[in-house]
């Protein structure tokens, strides 16, 4: 060996040493580890001792049970066949019960509903914390389901074939191990599924990379292999879409977060859709293949717009052809938050200045036309579920202060009915709700709502909530909180909610302008709203709190390192926070379309600049946040939240930290450990800011 090895191999060796001294706290990124554990113990113990003791914690943890596991609450509907389906938790199902009622019973108010699987008894028997995570069934009977199940609350799931005439899982049926991924049935005796097949079979995102069809009666190791991604991909996801009658095996091989190819299985071979791998695409009708762009796309010379709806020829397309037809064009005040079908017609929910507007669209003579549907206006349109089989849908309405109600409709004819209203839990009359725009630092105006006491003194002392999310395209609208109204307005609080950038409100490039390099913006625009409720004299940084959840968390962790001197609560929940490694925790790397990579040195310059993790300093009067997360999340690592609260309190840091043993990224699996969370977190913001 000579001496220019040696000393290459001692800098190596030594730099090696000094990144792996760098975190000191990468322990707790051992999930069950028993010094994990008992870290995590010895600071949820802390946390229940003080915040329990608040004079309000009781009475909103009662008060948020009660209305968790009220009887009036919607059971929202899901049709397949002649049944609608949903999944209820009471007090006497504290893990739920999936089940169905006729269809035509349901739409005329007859709620007679019998039971298809009790999870709490499935959990009892088995001596496991089964958490239902969904179902698809076969088409058309729906007489068969594959139900999905988490241990915990993960991402993760069991699969199980179900007879839903014998109300039993089925003897000798379909049966997948614990995996990310998926199944669907291509017919009764054949699944499409991807899922952990073994070695070198996942992404480094930890989701399927492999799609393959199996037979009934077949081991699910020699199922036929259909398409493989790479395994730097996001994930490979697919199966049957259908158009009526027809039936068309689709395959999206996703690349990252916010790219795909679209690929189609036919004649036994693969074909590529020409489409914008940036492009989402939302079902097929009448042969019309709709999609989203998220950028400009020219075609023949003609250039459609970002945002814009359009809808392709499919068999055209398919034979690499493109007939294309414009939908709808939204405004820079407008964006699309829902596109569904029914049998015949096509519903398309917009977003104008954050208040839906539901529209009904028909494809005749080669165009569509459309009808507005006069749902009630200022507040969020959600559609329920949709009919595959006739033109009837479910959607319903909410805002701050008003109760959501559940409609039942047609879009054939346009019209709609109440069916199922919730009750109001708190007085609405008392309150009222205002928008208003503030001005970030790059003069962008930022949407925001406030609710609020009608009498509101405008004298900078009233205690208010701030909350937003900021990120991959999702639109924060108003609802319908009943919690919030009993345990935050009617406690004098005022609660806001900013639609700042990152977030979908303004269609795909709000979104972009708070990515990546741009990221910042995000942060500048939270800053700026809290600011203008300042400058408002609604409140003052000492009765300003802030909340926020997973990408949400990683928001409001930037702006209390950022800006410690605006904020006197923070609540921080299943956060992101340690951006340097956030790309190899669980399924970190499915979004670096958002956040970039931090392994690429100039990427992680931008990065490195907000990483709450890495940006925590000694000596800053920082305020005492409040961090949750679950043991059982298997997306977003508890270890985020770990290490930043044993950082924190290493610095001489008062904090407050709860993590639930389960719940997966939800936070809770039950209604009473939902309510136990909430009475937790108000009870901590009715502390820090009242």
């Amino acid at each position: 060996m000579t001496k220019c090895t040696l000393i290459l191999l001692t800098l190596v060796v030594s730099s090696q040493s000094i990144c792996a001294q760098q975190d000191k706290y990468q322990w707790l990124e051992d999930i069950d580890g028993q010094k994990s554990l008992d870290f995590v113990n010895t600071q949820n113990n802390a946390t229940l001792e003080k915040l329990s003791k608040e004079k309000d914690y009781q009475s909103i943890y009662d008060k948020s049970l009660e209305i968790y596991n009220s009887s009036d609450k919607i059971a929202y509907p899901n049709i397949k066949g002649n049944y609608v389906y949903n999944f209820w938790k009471d007090k006497d199902h504290e893990r739920g019960i999936w089940r169905r009622c006729l269809l035509a019973n349901y739409t005329h108010g007859k709620f007679e509903w019998e039971t298809l699987i009790d999870i709490d008894q499935m959990s009892k028997k088995e001596n496991i914390k089964w958490v239902f995570k969904g179902y698809e069934g076969l088409y058309p009977s729906y007489k068969r389901f594959l139900i999905s199940l988490s241990n915990g609350g993960g991402d993760a799931v069991f699969i199980k074939e179900f007879d839903a005439d014998k109300k039993q899982f089925a003897e000798n049926g379909f049966n997948i191990d614990e995996s990310k991924g998926s199944a669907s049935y291509v017919d009764e005796n054949t699944l499409s599924v991807s899922s952990n097949f073994g070695e070198a079979t996942m992404t480094t995102s930890g989701y399927p990379r492999q799609i393959k069809l199996w037979k009934r009666g077949t081991l699910l190791k020699d199922a036929r292999l259909i398409y493989e991604g790479k395994q730097s991909d996001v994930s490979v996801g697919g199966g049957i879409v259908r158009d009526d009658l027809k039936k068309y095996f689709i395959i999206s091989r996703g690349i990252t977060f916010f790219t795909s190819e679209n690929l189609i299985w036919i004649d036994n071979k693969i074909v590529k859709l020409d489409l914008p791998e940036d492009c989402s695409t939302d079902g097929i009708l009448k042969n019309q293949l709709i999609i989203q762009l998220k950028s400009d796309w020219t075609v023949n010379g003609k250039t459609y717009k970002i945002g814009t709806i359009l809808s392709l020829n499919f068999i055209e397309l398919i034979k690499g052809n493109k007939e294309i037809q414009v939908i709808i064009e939204p405004n820079e005040f407008s964006s699309i938050t829902e596109i569904a079908t029914t049998k015949n017609k096509l519903l398309v929910n917009v977003l104008t200045n954050v208040i839906s507007n539901l529209h009904i669209y028909s494809f005749n003579n080669g165009k569509w036309n459309q009808q507005k549907v006069k749902a009630p206006e200022f507040g969020t349109i959600s559609l329920a579920t949709t009919d595959e089989f006739s033109d009837q849908y479910f959607f319903s309405f909410e805002n701050f202060i008003t109760p959501s109600t559940l409609f039942s409709a047609d879009a054939s004819l346009n019209k709609f009915n109440a069916i199922k209203s919730l009750p109001a839990y708190f007085d609405d009359s008392k309150y009222e709700v205002k928008q208003f725009k503030a001005k970030s630092k790059d003069g962008t105006l930022v949407p925001y709502f406030m609710v609020s006491s009608k009498e509101l003194k405008y004298d900078n002392k009233n205690p208010t909530l701030l909350y937003a999310y900021g990120g991959f395209e999702v639109s924060s609208q108003p609802f319908y909180a009943s919690t919030f109204g009993i345990a935050w307005l009617d406690k004098g609080g005022v609660f806001v909610l900013a639609n700042i950038r990152g977030g979908g409100e303004f269609g795909p490039k709000w979104h972009q302008d708070g990515i990546k390099e741009k990221r910042q913006n995000v942060f500048n625009d939270l800053f700026a709203v809290s600011q203008d409720l300042m400058d408002k004299k609604v409140t003052s940084n000492l009765h300003l709190g802030i909340l926020g959840g997973s990408n949400g968390g990683l928001l409001v962790g930037v702006a209390f390192t950022q800006r410690p001197d605006l904020y006197n609560a923070v609540v921080c929940e299943v956060p992101l926070l340690d951006m340097q490694r956030y790309n190899k925790l669980l399924a970190g790397a499915s979004w670096m379309g958002e956040y970039g990579n931090p392994d690429i040195p100039e990427e992680w310059e931008y990065i490195k600049k907000y990483s709450p993790y890495q940006n925590l300093k000694e000596g800053i009067h920082y305020p005492e946040v409040f961090f949750t997360t679950s043991t059982r999340d298997d997306r977003v690592h508890p270890g985020h939240a770990r290490k930043m609260v044993a950082k924190m309190i290493d610095m001489g840091y008062k904090i407050y930290y709860y993590e639930n043993t389960e719940g997966g990224h939800a936070g809770s699996s039950t209604n009473e450990q939902l309510a136990k969370e909430n009475a937790l977190m108000f009870s901590y913001l009715l502390m820090k800011l009242k």
